[in-house]
């Protein structure tokens, strides 16, 4: 099956609920690109990168650079069959820039998968057939905080993540009053964002003892994450590295030299790791060192949520999900591409991502 085209157009996205995280200004739209590849039959893949400045440095403006339609233009009149090839090939053509990567290798999975008239999850060989997701809640007060647990769990949803980590105090009194708000049966998990100390960490954990917080995600940052392994054991297990994992060299660094990681949970986002190829590879990692793995997101369109969740179900190690990214979108370029019901997602079963345009593309 031979490329005849490939384009890229930026969508700017609304939130319906702007949120703020640890060191950052409240968010209130994201920018994504889509890319469409179409075969000589007609099929068209679809992919859609969403980078995230703070995590891999990689701003819209280059990534949609990197991805203009002459950026693209190396594919036309390549086959979409030679799939492992193509991806390595974008790799190349996008260093520095992992969420334009992340379009091309999505698209390009998308097309073939529905080449062969399968899900693409099927292509990939399916490990999972459905998990619930978490939903998230950004900084807020603490009424506010309790009022949107409330609202999602009257949304049928079981897991919520709260970011935390502009003030540990603020943070244990947010999370006592979701907690005596919502009952023992929601779990309930954390994200710092990079901010905590390694000694408010710990501090957080034993604070915490009461409150069954299932984990904490990147309590520290990046440069910092190796102090982890100062804290104990048990407390390593619930830790889940995000910002310290964007690639394969990370997922072996933490993973350890001597079987002892640095944490219990690998955090993997298409948008930071270039994609559903290089995603595969750190889940093999993590599966070979007994590590758990959630997959995540940023702001993204329901085209690259899809992906991550066919990636997701795709590997034996995934225990969790985080993809709720496209839930708080005013709008998308696409319907489809994933079934949920009471927090649960699943895949569709219609082949390759799943995904409907809901308008003609623009490129």
């Amino acid at each position: 099956m031979r490329i005849v085209r490939a384009t890229s157009a930026l969508e700017d996205f609304a939130l319906t609920r702007p949120y703020a995280i640890a060191g950052q200004d409240p968010i209130a739209s994201v920018g994504n690109v889509i890319v469409r590849i179409e075969g000589d039959g007609g099929l068209v893949g679809l992919g859609a990168a969403s980078p995230g400045e703070h995590v891999t440095g990689e701003t819209l403006e280059a990534c949609q650079a990197a991805i203009a339609d002459e950026r693209l233009a190396w594919l036309v009149g390549r086959d979409a069959r030679t799939l492992p090839l193509l991806c390595r090939e974008a790799a190349s053509r996008t260093a520095g820039t992992p969420a334009a990567r992340a379009a091309i290798d999505i698209a390009l999975h998308d097309l073939l998968a529905q080449h062969l008239g399968l899900p693409l999850v099927e292509m990939l060989g399916r490990a999972q057939r459905e998990l619930p997701t978490s939903i998230t809640i950004g900084i807020k007060s603490v009424a506010e905080t309790v009022a949107e647990g409330e609202e999602y769990v009257g949304r049928g949803f079981r897991v919520l993540k709260v970011k935390i980590g502009d003030a540990l105090d603020v943070d244990l009194e947010r999370l006592r009053r979701l907690r005596d708000a919502l009952g023992p049966s929601i779990t309930l998990r954390v994200d710092a964002n990079i901010g905590y100390t390694v000694e408010e960490t710990a501090r957080f954990f034993e604070r915490t003892a009461p409150l069954a917080i299932e984990f904490v995600e990147q309590p520290v940052p990046r440069e910092a994450f190796g102090e982890i392994r100062t804290l104990t054991p048990r407390a390593r297990a619930r830790i889940a590295a995000d910002e310290s994992l964007h690639d394969e060299k990370d997922a072996l660094a933490l993973a350890g030299p001597s079987g002892e990681p640095a944490c219990g949970i690998y955090n993997i986002k298409l948008m930071k790791c270039g994609g559903i190829r290089p995603a595969l590879r750190i889940a093999a990692i993590a599966e070979t060192a007994g590590i758990a793995l959630m997959w995540g997101c940023m702001d993204e369109s329901r085209i690259s949520i899809a992906a991550a969740l066919h990636a997701a179900f795709a590997s034996p190690a995934t225990r969790y999900l985080d993809l709720d990214g496209s839930l708080d979108l005013a709008r998308d370029v696409v319907d489809g591409g994933f079934i949920l019901e009471s927090g649960v997602m699943r895949t569709t079963g219609a082949p390759g991502l799943g995904v409907t345009p809901t308008r003609p593309h623009r490129g």
